[in-house]
């Protein structure tokens, strides 16, 4: 059997096009501002519409109206027809006091699907006020299917 040039260009061209299907692709979700945005965060003196000119709006809030805004980013991986995996996820939460002013600026990271505190600049030992991972994390185990069923 002999091989052709025509054969043997269409190979040369489809051989290319089959090795980039194996290429993975990669996609970021959300919004988490950089470290040189965060430090120009002084906590106990920055306000609430400070931050919203540094940083921008949250793509969450706390449960209390304006106990905390969360910036949260994460980063896929698209690999064929593989399932997308999660590589990098990160959460920002900046907590402010009753009066508007920032009391705390936390980042955290997913770690082997662990949270791990990246850094964390708190005014006072005491934080009065949970996090949201924190509140998320508290609730696992707590809920019953019978709390669903009605009698």
């Amino acid at each position: 059997m002999k091989i052709s040039r025509r054969q043997l260009m269409g190979f040369a061209l489809a051989a290319p096009l089959g090795l980039s299907a194996c290429q993975a692709t990669y996609r970021n979700h959300g919004y988490v501002p950089p470290e040189e945005q965060l430090a120009q965060v002084v906590v106990g003196q920055t306000t609430q519409a400070d931050i919203e000119g540094l940083l921008g709006r949250p793509s969450a809030q706390g449960l209390l109206t304006g106990s905390a805004w969360y910036y949260v980013g994460s980063r896929w991986q698209f690999y064929g027809p593989r399932e997308p995996r999660e590589i990098d996820r990160q959460v920002v939460a900046v907590s402010f006091a009753e009066n508007g002013v920032v009391s705390n600026v936390e980042r955290f990271g997913l770690e082997r699907g662990q949270v791990v505190v990246l850094s964390r600049r708190v005014t006072d030992a005491g934080v009065s006020s949970l996090g949201l991972i924190r509140q998320l994390l508290g609730n696992v185990g707590r809920v019953q299917a019978s709390d669903f069923l009605r009698d």
